[in-house]
Order: C-alpha cells, then sequence, then structure tokens
C-alpha cells in the first residue's frame, strides 16, 4: 500500500473545510430562523390591519376634532363665513373675560360650579347609603338592585321629559302636595329650584354608580368587620372605620368621573329649558328661567350654533379641557395617601 493509503487509513486529519459548508445543525437551523424572522417582518401589517378601523375612527373623530379646536381659538374662524382665517392671539379668550360673552361666561361658571359641589357629595353619597342599605337584604338585594337601577337604563331625554311632565306647577307631585297641605314650587318654572330639582333627578337615575358601590362593599373582607365586633364597634363606627377606608378606590373612582361629568353637563338642562316653550326663542330658551340652567357646555353650545361664534366656542372647549385636566390631576396627586388598596402596607 502506498504511504497515502495508509496516512488516511490511520485516522490523520483530512484537509479543512471550505468557508461555505456549515454543520449539519446549523444547516438545519438557518432556514427556521430565516423563517421566524420572515414572520416577525410581516406581522406587523396584520396587526396594523386589525388597528386600522380604530385608528382611522380615533384619527377622523377624536384626534382631528382637538387639533382643529385648538386652532380655531386662536383665530377669527366663524362657521359659515367667507372671511379668510388669520390669527388673533388670545383675543377669542379676552372676548369671554371682558368682551360681549363676558356676562353668560361668568353666569355659566357659577352654575356649573354649584352643580359640581352640590351635585358630586350628593350622589356619591346616596350611591354608598343606597348600595349599603341593599346589601342589608339577603335575598331581595338582587330585586332591590334592579328596581334601583331601571331608571339608569331610561334614555336621558325621556327620562327629563317625564320629570318635567312630574314636576309641572298642575302636575302629580304638586297634586300629592296639596292633599297633604303643602303649597309645592313651580319646580323648573322658578329660578331657585330649577338646579335643586335637576339634582334630584339625578339622584333617581344613581342606578350605574349604586351597583360599582354595591359590589365594591361586597368585596370588603368578613374578617375586618368581625375583628371590628370583637374589638365592640358598633354598625357606625364599623360603617366608618372599616366599609368606608375599604372602598376608598371605587369613592375616588366615582368622585374623579362624576367631577368630569359634571362639568360638562348640558343634555338635561337643555332639554329642561327647551321642552315645552316652543313659543319663545331659542336663544331665550337656553338657560330659561332667567339663565339659571345656563351652564358652562350650554354657553358653548350658544356661541358655536346660535351664534356660530366657532372661535369663540373654540376657546371655551379649550378652557374646560385645560379646567378639567388640572382638577384630575389635583385629585390624582392630593389623594395618594388617603386611598386604601388591599394588599398594600
Amino acid at each position: 500500500m502506498s504511504s497515502q493509503t495508509i496516512t488516511a487509513a490511520s485516522g490523520a486529519p483530512s484537509a479543512p473545510q471550505s468557508a461555505t459548508e456549515l454543520p449539519a445543525s446549523e444547516s438545519v437551523a438557518a432556514p427556521s430562523q430565516a423563517k421566524h424572522r420572515s414572520v416577525t417582518r410581516t406581522r406587523w401589517y396584520i396587526v396594523l390591519g386589525f388597528m386600522s378601523p380604530f385608528i382611522i375612527g380615533f384619527g377622523l373623530f377624536v384626534l382631528y376634532p382637538v387639533v382643529m379646536v385648538f386652532y380655531y381659538s386662536f383665530t377669527n374662524f366663524k362657521q359659515g363665513s367667507l372671511l379668510p382665517v388669520h390669527f388673533v392671539g388670545l383675543q377669542n379668550y379676552a372676548s369671554l373675560l371682558t368682551g360681549s360673552a363676558s356676562q353668560t361666561f361668568w353666569i355659566s361658571i357659577k352654575n356649573t360650579l354649584w352643580m359640581v359641589v352640590v351635585l358630586v357629595p350628593a350622589e356619591t353619597i346616596w350611591a354608598i347609603l343606597t348600595a349599603t342599605l341593599i346589601n342589608t337584604f339577603k335575598r331581595s338585594a338582587k330585586i332591590y338592585r334592579t328596581i334601583l337601577f331601571l331608571p339608569a337604563m331610561a334614555p336621558v331625554v325621556a327620562g327629563t321629559l317625564s320629570w318635567i311632565i312630574m314636576m309641572n306647577p298642575a302636575g302629580p307631585v304638586n297634586q300629592f302636595l296639596a292633599r297633604i297641605g303643602i303649597h309645592g314650587p313651580l319646580w323648573f318654572g322658578d329660578p331657585n329650584w330649577t338646579k335643586p330639582t335637576l339634582v334630584m333627578m339625578t339622584l333617581w337615575m344613581i342606578g350605574n354608580l349604586m351597583v360599582i358601590f354595591s359590589a365594591a362593599l361586597l368585596d370588603v373582607p368578613k374578617s375586618l368587620y368581625e375583628a371590628a365586633e370583637m374589638d365592640g364597634a358598633g354598625v357606625i363606627q364599623r360603617f366608618i372605620s372599616v366599609t368606608l377606608p375599604s372602598i376608598t378606590p371605587v369613592i375616588f373612582f366615582a368622585v374623579v368621573t362624576e367631577v368630569i361629568y359634571t362639568f360638562q353637563y348640558f343634555t338635561q338642562a337643555y332639554v329642561v329649558s327647551t321642552a315645552g316653550h316652543a313659543n319663545l326663542q331659542s336663544s331665550t330658551l337656553l338657560g330659561y328661567p332667567q339663565n339659571s340652567l345656563f351652564f358652562y357646555t350650554t354657553g358653548i353650545y350658544q356661541q358655536g350654533f346660535n351664534f356660530f361664534k366657532t372661535n369663540v366656542a373654540s376657546a371655551m372647549a379649550v378652557l374646560l379641557f385645560i379646567v378639567i385636566f388640572l382638577i384630575t390631576l389635583i385629585f390624582i396627586r392630593g389623594s395618594r395617601n388617603l386611598i386604601y388598596y388591599q394588599g398594600e402596607n
């Protein structure tokens, strides 16, 4: 045998592999990695396709209007006007404070703040009390919860119209009061009674908030009540020391959302002001009677759709956004040490 044959048979190292050759394991893994990379490259198209309805809707109906409202608040733009639009700076904001719209502007702020200060605490307290009372019933709790929730299912306009009929000076409520010797007020026809009547109507439609608090009360650990009872705490003491601290996250949520909602209070006041007064002009009806129901959003509606001053209405909307944002931020910052979350020390 030749020396070359002997060398090959003895297991001597052969010539090194070329640079293009790969081990078997790497050659198998390479296609799978390439396939994985191709999938990750194309997956975002699928995600974008599924998200496109939301993105298009958000851009057209939320983002674009918000941007244009901020833009119009610094211009002289008026709906239907053919005049060229140009930048006017803070002129629209100044007109709200000292201009032609200043009188109703300050009235709307006063009425809106009244509703925030009175309605929000009344709603929260009433929802907690009704939820607590319903949870005391063991077998009939579902029935009472359903009955109290039914008014919240009614459309806002329909519910408001029903209250206009009930609170009519010659309506069933005043007739009942007359039978027991009480002279009923004019309710929605009296400037001193319009806002309190709206508060009562809102408490009648408290079902959504009542259900939320009812669920929160059921989530309070029974061991806390048992420990408080062993320490000699009565019903009121257990409610103040155990129940309220345990549902503070829900109270915070309810207060913040109700404050935001009340600052935008419009539909009920508009229906009460305009229903049943078709003989009056629409500009006179807003806030009727005597501007007692003229809220901040009513002023935005009047400037934008009665006077067609889109620039002034946009300025009012921007101010409302800033106020709601700042108040919400203050609530979040100031409530960190007042809210108890289960599981935290």
